[in-house]
């Protein structure tokens, strides 16, 4: 069970990232550190935030109602979150690249982010000197999904007081260098506060649950890259480096959900409404020695090798978050479904078990 979450985990967020990484970075790189942190933050922005919607579902376990003292529930579910037409595509020229590089076409500025059109047309970008000679040029990535996925497998267990503590939590997996490391840690609190106020006459008195729920979780990622010189290109002096082995995708993703839950136990039916904030976070690093070519020479082209050239630490998510879903709960197996609407409006579903 503990390698499910980070199986999917890997094939679906980090393959994703990886692969665009392989594939796209390699071209994006030679834009320069710079612009390549701009255009690669454009281009992932609805990943990042995406990723942080789904981070955010699934706390309330779709019920106001706490569980009885070390009565638990396990339960796996997954996330999609839709990305907005707004985000689906970005103009190159209205991010604020520098005078090195610019569209080869000026006509054709518009590109697909990750989440946009897969077959929409990407532009060919060009790359200047100093002097604004042209030394290269590079196509942008095309899209790669449309709806953003994000599972997970969280346990929920009752504590005293009308308490329940939920953990999200992946011990560091490695799956070697074709695909990195995965590792998560994530808790959730829910007190029912109706019992606060009328005690155990509550059930009687209230014809509802009423709930506040907090959760946390931090990702953390890592995975090779392989960016190698242009072909024939030459560092431009005995300064730069040559060694390449040590490139890699360093990310982490931090997640935060405060919500006031309500719902009615009809049966073995809950429906639930759920209203708050929610903030989540990007920290991605690009680690290692990587070669731009910058420049020409009587022999070929020559390369700037640069450390570590990209680091992007925002916040992609800030705002207020409402979900309304249900929970049908038969004897040992329980199933779930929540619609989202936030920044990304998202849909939930899954599966547990428990008593």
């Amino acid at each position: 069970m503990k390698r499910i979450y980070p199986l999917f985990i890997v094939l679906l967020l980090m393959s994703a990232l990886r692969s665009n990484a392989q594939n796209a970075f390699s071209q994006l790189i030679k834009s320069g550190p710079d612009d390549a942190a701009k255009l690669l933050n454009a281009y992932a922005e609805p990943l990042f935030k995406g990723f942080g919607t789904g981070m955010n579902s699934g706390w309330t376990n779709n019920t106001a109602s706490a569980k009885k003292l070390l009565h638990f529930d396990l339960r796996i579910s997954a996330t999609g979150a839709l990305v907005p037409v707004s985000d689906k595509s970005f103009d190159v020229t209205k991010i604020g690249l520098s005078n090195h590089i610019g569209p080869a076409d000026p006509g054709q500025t518009i590109t697909p982010t990750f989440a946009g059109n897969k077959s929409a047309p990407t532009p060919t970008l060009n790359i200047y000197d100093d002097n604004h000679q042209q030394v290269g040029s590079f196509q942008m990535p095309s899209a790669k999904l449309g709806i953003i996925p994000s599972p997970q497998i969280q346990l929920t267990i009752g504590l005293v007081k009308n308490t329940d503590l939920t953990v999200r939590a992946i011990p560091q997996v490695d799956f070697g260098n074709s695909v990195g490391s995965v590792s998560m840690i994530g808790f959730g609190l829910k007190h029912d506060i109706i019992q606060d106020f009328a005690g155990k006459k509550a059930a009687k008195l209230i014809p509802f649950d009423l709930a506040v729920v907090v959760g946390y979780s931090r990702l953390n990622m890592n995975a090779a890259l392989n960016v190698q010189p242009d072909q024939g290109a030459q560092p431009k002096d005995n300064q730069q480096a040559t060694d390449f082995s040590n490139q890699h995708l360093q990310a982490h993703f931090n997640s935060f959900i405060a919500q006031a839950v309500i719902s009615k136990k009809l049966l073995f039916f809950t429906p639930f409404l759920a209203v708050g904030y929610n903030t989540a976070s990007a920290d991605v690093g690009v680690i290692g020695n990587y070669p731009v070519t910058t420049g020409e020479s009587f022999t070929g082209p020559t390369y700037t090798t640069f450390t570590n050239p990209i680091h992007i630490n925002e916040s992609t998510l800030s705002g207020f978050r409402t979900d309304i879903g249900f929970q049908l709960a038969l004897p040992v197996i329980r199933f779930y479904a929540s619609y989202g609407v936030a920044q990304y409006q998202s849909f939930n579903a899954g599966i547990g078990f428990g008593f």
